[in-house]
This record gives C-alpha cells, structure tokens and sequence, in this order.
C-alpha cells in the first residue's frame, strides 16, 4: 500500500513540474507583472506575477508556439521543442511602436470617435461570441496594510501579530481554483475545486468568478453603482476619446489604442485606455483607472482594472484571459493596497447548453476544496507565487499551527481572563479558546438612556456562547437587566439562543422575564428619545411593562421559501410618568405615557392583563440563488423579483375576552437598478384585523412616524417623516406604501457647482390609509451622500405632507451614523 501511495505522490509530483517557465523583463532588466502568456491558438495561459515570474502547464513535452502579450510592447510569439519539462524560457520584451496616424485637420470626424462608434456598432456581435462557455478559473487576491496603529478605540488591531512594527505586513492572501460554466447575461454555475487562504486552513476564500464579471460589451459595470462603459450605447454623452496610434499584433491585427478621458469629472465613469482591434472592433485589452469619489466609495483611492483578450485563429474568438484589480484606499492615517488577479483557461464555447445545466446553485464548494496540499497547489496554480506570498503563508500556516494548539491559547486565555477591578464598570470576558466557548459581563459603560417613566436608566448583562466552527453553528443563553433610577426598578429577562443547522438556517429562541418595551418597538431610538426630552421636553417613547415567555424557531423549508413561527404569554401593565427631569429648562410640559391621551397623566393606556399569542410568517425569495459551501448555505437575493412576507397571527386565552383576535399580514418588498439612473426602492404593506374592535393598545398596528426631524436609517423606506407617532394606530384594515429613488448622482453630476458636493438627489413618495381616517401622504426631495472628506454620512430631505390637502412640511436631517450609538 505504502509503495502504491509513494508511486502516487511521484506521479503527481512529475505533472506538477509539467512547465514551461521562465522570467519575463523589457529591455532594462525591469521584470513585467501581468502579462499574458499563452499557447498559440489555444485558451491555454498564464500571467507573470507581481517580479515577472511564471509558470505554463502543459500536458506533455514536445513543440510548442508561446505567446507573450503585455501592454506597450510588442507582442513576442516563440517556438520551443520542450524535450523536457520543466523547460525554462526567459523572455525579453521590446516596447511597442505605436504608430501615430495622420489626423487631417478639416477632418469633420475624430478617428477615436469612429472607432468607439464602430466598436459600438459590433458590441452585441462580439458579446455574442463569447455568450456561453466553460472554462477553469483561478483567482489570488492579496490585501496589504501600511501604518497600522497597535491599537484603535482601544482595540487591539492585529491580535494574530502578522505586522511589522510600523504596521505593515499582509493582511489577507487567499486563492481560489474552479470550473465554470456561463451564459451572458448572469447565468453561473461554479464548482470551486480548491480554496486557500493564508494563516487559516479552515476557511474558505470569498474570491469567486461572480464576483469577476466587468464586460464592457455591457452599457454597465456594476461596482457599488453601475458605472458606464467606454462603448456604452451612450458613451459619447459620458466619454471624449482621442487616437493614442496603432500597433500590429501577432496575428497581424491592427489595435488601435484610445485614450478615455471623462467630460464630468464626477460621473460614474472610467479614465485611460481601450484598446481595438481594426475590422473586427472587438476588445483587444482595457486598461482603465476607477476613481473612488466617481463610484461613491470615497475611502477607495483609485483602482485600476487591466484585462487582455487572446485570440485563438480556430475559433475567431478574442476571449477574456488575465483581468487584474489594483486598488489603493486610506483612511485614519491607514494606507490599504491590494491586487486581485483572475485568469480564465481553457475555454469551449457553446452553441446551447442542456436545459438543467443551470439552477439556483451558482457556486459549490468541495468539502475538502481547503484541504489540498502544496503539490496540487503547485500543479493548479497559473500564476506562480512571490516570495514575499510565499513567505506570507509559511509564516502564517506555522502561526496557525503554534496559535491553534491548547497550550498557547490556554496561555493567552490566562492573560487575557486575569480580572481588573476596572472591569466592573467596563466589562469583563471569560474565554476558552481552545473549546470555544467564553462567559461574559456586559459592564455598565453604554451610552445611559432617558425617558419619563424609567428617567436615567442603565443596561447590562451576562451571557455564555459556545461555537462549532467547523458546523458555523452556537448555542447562546444569558439574561439582560435594566435599571431605571426615576423609577427605581430593576427587570430582567433571560433567554436562550441556538443555531441548529448551517445548511437550512435553522434557530430556535425562547426569553422569559420582564422588560419594558415601546408599544411600536421602532417608533423611536434611545439616543434620539434622550436628546428630544433631556433638551427639548419633547416626550415622543410610550412603553408599557411586560412579562413574558415566549419561543420562537424559523427554517428555510425550501431555497427561496423561510417559515417562522412565534408563540408568547405574557402580562401586560400600563406605565405613568416618574420624571420631569430635563437639562435645558423651558415651561413645556412632559405628555403623559398615554399616547392616546397626552394630558391624562395618571390615565391607563389599557387595564393590567393576560394574553396569548401565536404566529407563523412565511417569507418568499423568488427566484433565490445560493452558494453552497461546507460550513453553510449562503442565500443571495435575486434582484430581479420582489420579496414577499406573509403573517397569520392569533392572539388567545386572555384574561378578558375581548382581547383576543386574529390578523393576516403581508408585505412586498422590491429593489430594482434602473441603469446609470439610479436605485428605486418600493415597500408595500397591508393587513387586516378580525374580531378586534377592543383589542389592547399594545397589539394594534403602529406605523413608523417621526418628530424629531432626525433621521437614522440608510434610506426611508419604512419611515414617515412627519406623522405623529401612533396617530394611526390601528386595530382594522390598513394599507401602507413607501417608495424611494436615489438616483446615485445622475442629476447632481450635471449641475455646475452642486456636482461639487458629489451627492445624489433622492426623491420619495410615502402613504397610509387606514378606516375613518383621510388617507395621508408625503412628498420628499433631498440630498444623500453628504459629508466631509471620506466621511459621507449625512442626509438632508425636504417633506411635505397631506392629509385632505396640505398638512405640513418640514426638513429631516439624516444622520446615519447614530446607529453605531445604539
């Protein structure tokens, strides 16, 4: 057995060294990163790494044409009889004479424009022959950092201690191989083969070819917004273009090369070069520069994305072989850089493919995809490594084996776990590593809360988590307290958590105990209630006090469809004012915790009672494709269909009567890119209540109102900006309508001087109806993606609003990043 295995291991070993290889420089011994290399008229190709290296497998020695393509040189084709492999190939590159044509000067016509039209013109016919294929996929991706801090806020920013002592080190190396198969426009199936990332032999590597598809024979490239492509339908109304010169390639092909310089600077465009070949107006190569501020990611310096197409004289085809993403970012002082590299290999194109070939699985990974050793790496991987990749994953697998052993996290847990009288206040955690599990004190250091019924009050808590890495499953429990000063009351619940499944999401919940809670529990935030009542008395929280049991489960029955079933008993009891605290003095006076009678101080919302309730919901992702990896099941939304949600809901065994009901909930949802144009968001809810006529206040349907003229969340599209909060409330039938479009700059970039402030115009159109009320609405207008620097996180909007004809307006002032304080 053990001579089979070594004959096993050696032929393996002779594949693996089954390479043409070699370093590729120009003519001043500089060594070229990225270039393409590749066998004559076949799909069969390398790049150089990041010194020149590289490595070209092929399946036997014997004759071979190899082909060297880099951009600004000369396209070099050399025959080599490879008697023996390895067979080392060294390659000079010369720079290319790009000849400069002759441009007449009355010419009514730009020889750049002509090209770009034509190249439009031939766009779908070239799409086309790339359409549907097969072919194996490598991906590396590295991430470095310069100028890390030891610690920020007060954590530690490199615990696995893979930086220098300046802060600079790799920070992430990770690389995938697969095969896939693919139909324009956004047809995949992959199958990941194998995956590595640097330091942890148990993860698996998000570089995935879904995440790879920039086509420019497409009008857009999705980044974080859709940006416009050199030959666009409507490039000429986002591009100039100017002739650079021509250049023969290898198979005697004219490329022209074109300068890509956008008409506004603030556009969701690209910068610097297309490449095209004459007659056919295919792609040759594109080398193209992507400013962070145009796609909306202001932290992102730049990227710069490099791809070049092979030809193959068989097929007529210029396919995809080498696309490179190179980004610089910063922020805090911090300098990031990184490099993706993704090569294509060994394309077959298609006519048709069989009816099954695609379903909602677009990735699968093989349980043992990280478990593959060097000798497949070495015999897999198109690019060969650098040292400096080399010797990011020798330093960080033998970390990994010192840092994964029991006797070293048993000894950082001693470090770690010795208790401070400080941690009192500021919390403390009790870990075992090495089993997974860590027992914590929540402390009392959390931004106090305000309101009128509790005054000051403070949270905290203790918890115990216990993790299966290799199933991504938990088991959670703990109990929660708060302490309101005004109302000198201490309440706690406990509860218990549990992730059952990786593959189906499957949780189980139950919570015992008392907790005051708001009657809509989205009405209004901690902070913004503090600020409201401490500086303006404006007393918007109504709570009541609760004491509960309750269980809850959900699971994904089948792709795309989740059930979720809740069942509660609990006690319910009105709450009245113990405040009037306030930090700015004025003769307003505090409303009472009555929403329905402000004045009534000592008026009960609803008498003190008893009720069960039980609901099972249903959501519905129509349409939902997923990854399947060993740890889980990943869901991704498919955009081009609505989410649907569903509820029925009982409400039983009260201790009166006339408490109990039914109700049927539903609501859609919808996200939909309409282009360069922008993002609409729609958010439709309705219901019904039965039996209901004098159900508690505390079951009725609320609906988000806001006066505060604050607002927190990315996009308003489950929030009216100037409804009272509960002046709707209601326990019969309701509809309710939210829609939002931000059009992600495409009118802003266009005006003079407001394209300055690089932000995007956002309007909305919000609307209830409910029985025996005049239906109300709002109109906004506003401005997202406000801010200083790369700091973008405020919103202003103008609202006005309607209920039987004008009702008010307003101006809301987003700030979004008030959700990191609650």
């Amino acid at each position: 057995m053990k001579q089979i295995i070594t004959l096993i291991l050696f032929a393996f070993s002779i594949a693996a060294s089954a390479q043409i290889k070699g370093k590729i420089t120009d003519q001043s011994g500089t060594t070229l990163p990225a270039v393409n290399v590749y066998i004559e008229n076949t799909y069969n190709g390398t790049s150089s790494n990041e010194v020149g290296q590289y490595e070209l497998n092929v399946k036997s020695s014997g004759k071979y044409t190899v082909v060297f393509q880099y951009l600004g040189y000369k396209t070099q084709k050399i025959v080599i009889n490879a008697d023996r492999l390895p067979y080392v190939l060294d390659v000079t590159l010369l720079e290319e004479n790009i000849a400069i044509p002759e441009i007449v000067i009355d010419s009514k016509e730009n020889p750049a424009n002509a090209i770009i039209r034509s190249a439009i013109a031939a766009r779908k016919q070239n799409s086309e022959m790339t359409a549907k294929f097969t072919a194996d996929f490598y991906s590396r991706g590295i991430f470095r950092v310069k100028d890390m801090p030891k610690k920020i806020l007060g954590q530690t920013m490199d615990e696995k201690g893979i930086l220098d002592s300046t802060g600079t080190g790799i920070m992430y190396l990770s690389e995938t191989v697969s095969h896939i198969t693919y139909q324009k426009p956004d047809k995949l199936k992959e199958k990941i083969i194998a995956s590595k990332i640097s330091g942890n032999d148990n993860g698996f590597s998000y570089n995935t070819a879904r995440n790879t598809d920039y086509d420019f024979y497409q009008n857009y490239i999705e980044f974080n917004i859709n940006m416009v492509s050199p030959i666009a339908s409507n490039a000429f109304g986002y591009y100039k273009f100017k002739m650079e010169g021509t250049f023969i390639d290898e198979n005697n092909n004219t490329i022209n090369k074109i300068k890509v310089t956008p008409k506004r600077d603030s556009d969701p465009v690209f910068e610097g070069y297309i490449y095209i070949v004459e007659d056919s107006w295919a792609i040759y190569a594109v080398d193209l520069d992507i400013k962070g501020y145009r796609m909306q990611e202001p932290i992102l310096e730049v990227m710069n994305l490099t791809q070049n197409f092979s030809y193959n004289s068989n097929s007529k085809i210029w396919a995809k072989s080498l696309q490179t993403l190179d980004f610089s970012a910063g922020l805090f002082g911090i300098k990031f850089t990184g490099k993706f590299t993704h090569a294509f290999s060994n394309y077959e194109f298609k006519e048709e493919f069989e009816k099954k070939t695609f379903t909602k699985e677009i990735v699968s990974i093989d349980k043992e995809a990280n478990k593959k050793d060097d000798n497949f790496w070495d015999a897999a991987r198109p690019v060969p490594l650098t040292d400096e990749e080399s010797k990011d994953y020798i330093k960080k697998d033998s970390i990994q084996t010192i840092r994964k052993s029991q006797i070293y996290l048993d000894s950082v847990d001693r470090k770690k776990n010795r208790f401070k009288p400080f941690d009192l206040i500021e919390g403390y955690t009790f870990r075992n590593s090495y089993k997974n599990w860590s027992v914590k004190y929540d402390g009392l250091i959390q931004v106090p809360a305000f309101n009128t019924v509790q005054g000051w009050n403070l949270n905290t808590g203790f918890s115990f988590i216990k993790r299966n890495p290799d199933e991504n499953t938990y088991t959670n429990f703990g109990v929660r307290m708060n302490y309101g000063l005004a109302e000198d009351r201490l309440r706690a619940f406990g509860y218990f958590s549990t992730r059952l499944n990786n593959q189906t999401n499957s949780y189980f919940y139950a919570a015992a105990g008392n907790q005051i809670v708001q009657f809509n529990s989205a009405a209004i935030s901690d902070v913004v209630n503090s600020v409201s009542t401490l500086f303006f008395k404006d007393n918007y929280m109504k709570l009541y006090d609760k004491t509960f049991g309750r269980i809850s489960y959900q699971q994904e029955v089948v792709n795309g469809l989740t059930l979720f079933g809740n069942a509660e008993y609990s006690r319910r009891k009105s709450l009245f004012n113990n405040t009037d605290y306030v930090l700015i003095k004025n003769d307003k006076e505090y409303t009472s915790n009555n929403p329905l009678a402000p004045t009534a101080n000592s008026l009960p919302i609803f008498e003190t009672h008893r009720l069960a309730k039980a609901s099972i919901s249903a959501r519905v992702n129509f349409g939902q494709e997923y990854i399947s990896r060993p740890d889980g099941k990943m869901n991704i939304r498919n955009e081009k269909y609505p989410v649907l949600f569903a509820t029925y809901e009982k409400a039983f065994a009260g201790s009166e009567k006339e408490y109990e009901y039914d109700a049927i909930h539903a609501r859609m949802t919808y996200d939909v890119t309409l282009g360069n144009k922008g993002e609409l968001g729609v958010n439709l809810k309705a219901g019904k209540f039965f039996n209901a006529d004098n159900i508690s206040f505390a079951d009725y349907k609320h609906f988000n109102g806001n006066q505060t003229h604050i607002g927190q969340t990315e996009r308003y599209l489950n929030v009216f900006n100037l409804l009272p909060y509960y002046s709707h409330s209601t326990n019969d039938a309701y509809i309710e309508f939210h829609a939002e479009h931000n059009f992600k700059g495409y009118i802003m970039n266009r005006i003079p001087l407001l394209n300055k402030l690089k932000s995007n115009l956002v309007i909305g159109y919000h609307a209830i109806a409910v029985p025996d009320v005049k239906p109300y609405s709002e109109f906004s207008v506003g401005l997202d993606n406000l801010g200083f620097g790369k700091f973008r996180m405020l919103r202003v909007d103008y609202v006005r609003s309607y209920q039987n004809g004008f009702q008010g307006d307003g101006v809301i002032f987003g700030l979004k990043f008030l959700n990191i304080l609650e």
